[in-house]
């Protein structure tokens, strides 16, 4: 057991300055002093986290060739490798919900948290998603109790159904059955959202544009705490800003090659997709760090995109190089894009690996659930799904296990296990009311 004894500063310190918060992420000095940390608010506090792969993956890269301890990672998930103690692999699962509705694209992202079949209408209709019964629970003491993000705007290339409309394309998040939560794929908006104040949209235009810096306006402030910490504090206190601080140097940077003048057809403005993805990791790194938030979600990319990896070397548009037909070239290429996917989740790890909270790390008391709802893109094959849970849940998930259950047992029961893991309460979700007792 860990004792500080240190001068006690709030766990909801913020700096402050001219309309802008910036959150601190846990000191020692956030301890009272003679106290466990276990005894304090300052104890671990469990995270959840949803991170949505486009379009299934190709299983045999996906699924390890053994069951139980040790296995040997599969090509696509490799990357992963020095995380593998916190990993939990979970095959033989098939959302009943997803493989139940005619249309495939247009509910598969919504469906993926809900294990619910959606009512036939234009009108959304569903279910209240996992990750939001999760915030209605572990998330409220949060200034956010859950972060609904995405790599592209609008689902990237989501479709709509003709019977469903386009609600479930665009989002994995569901408030209540009839409320989608817009999922924020802007990485200035995010930072804005999560750093910035104001009342009203002309009200933080003004403080943006008043500020070309976040952390500039709360200079004083940072300096007048630095000063009452010790060496190990103010460490972490300047590591942490000049964190903040190359955040907003790279989204400074890509709106500085703005190229809205150039006579150049189909030309997106903004950030990269490479980029987009880093930023929003970094964000949710950030986001979790300094406790704005313990659940998010995050669709990596849009379930139908047609978006190109031309930065791996992967020209071709994703949504048709998913319909592969079998071919070993096509294939190859599917596999490199979501191998690259995992390289993206892998760095986000590092970083949560890295940032101490309680007596451990950031990783250590989170539960993130990474995979696909659908599993054989080319047939449109719902089963088996490709799924992953990564983190130690605060001592609550085994890890480095592959487990795999009878086959088509039903996706809902890993969200139950997860919702128990995580210390939320409840007896059933969606058609399910049991929990995996290996996890």
């Amino acid at each position: 057991m860990i004792f500080i004894t240190k001068k006690h500063l709030s766990r909801r310190t913020f700096l402050r300055g001219a309309g802008v918060a910036v959150s601190l992420p846990l000191l020692d000095a956030m301890v009272p002093a003679y106290s466990a940390i276990a005894n304090t608010a300052a104890a671990a506090k469990p995270r959840v986290g949803f991170l949505y792969l486009p379009h299934g993956a190709i299983m045999k890269n996906w699924t390890p060739a053994t069951e139980g301890a040790n296995f040997e990672l599969p090509s696509i998930l490799k990357p992963l490798a020095a995380f593998q103690k916190q990993m939990t692999i979970v095959s033989g699962l098939e959302n009943k919900a997803q493989a139940s509705v005619p249309v495939v694209h247009a509910v598969n992202p919504a469906t993926w948290l809900s294990c619910t079949i959606p009512r036939e209408s234009t009108e959304p209709y569903l279910a209240q998603t996992v990750d939001q019964i999760a915030a209605a629970q572990i998330g409220q003491d949060t200034p956010f109790p859950s972060l609904e993000v995405a790599g592209e705007a609008r689902g990237g290339g989501m479709s709509c159904g003709r019977d469903y409309g386009c609600a479930y394309g665009a989002t994995l998040s569901f408030r209540t059955p009839t409320v989608p939560l817009p999922m924020e794929s802007d990485p200035r908006k995010l930072l804005e959202r999560l750093f910035g104040q104001g009342d009203e949209p002309a009200e933080r235009n003004l403080i943006r544009r008043r500020t070309a810096s976040l952390l500039d306006v709360v200079t004083d402030d940072a300096a007048d705490l630095r000063r009452s910490l010790d060496g190990a504090d103010r460490a972490r206190l300047d590591d942490y800003l000049g964190s903040v601080r190359e955040v907003e140097r790279r989204i400074q940077k890509m709106e500085a090659q703005n190229i809205a003048d150039l006579k150049l057809p189909n030309v997106p403005l903004g950030p990269t997709y490479d980029q987009r993805l880093n930023l929003m990791f970094d964000l949710l790194a950030m986001a979790y760090q300094t406790n704005m938030t313990r659940v998010f979600t995050f669709m990596m990319a849009g379930e139908a995109t047609n978006m190109t990896y031309n930065h791996i070397g992967v020209p071709d548009a994703f949504h048709p190089l998913s319909h592969h037909q079998n071919d070993a070239g096509k294939i190859e290429r599917l596999i490199k894009i979501q191998s690259y996917h995992t390289q993206q989740f892998a760095k986000f790890l590092t970083k949560l690996s890295q940032m101490r909270d309680g007596e451990g790390t950031v990783l250590d008391n989170s539960i993130l659930l990474y995979g696909s709802n659908m599993s054989n893109s080319n047939l449109h094959d719902a089963f088996p799904l490709p799924l992953m849970l990564i983190g130690g849940g605060a001592g609550k998930v085994k890890g480095n296990q592959h487990l795999k259950y009878k086959d088509r047992t039903q996706l809902a029961d890993l969200h139950l296990t997860v919702l128990h893991r995580a210390g939320v309460p409840v007896e059933k979700f969606a058609d399910s009311d049991r929990v995996f007792s290996e996890v």
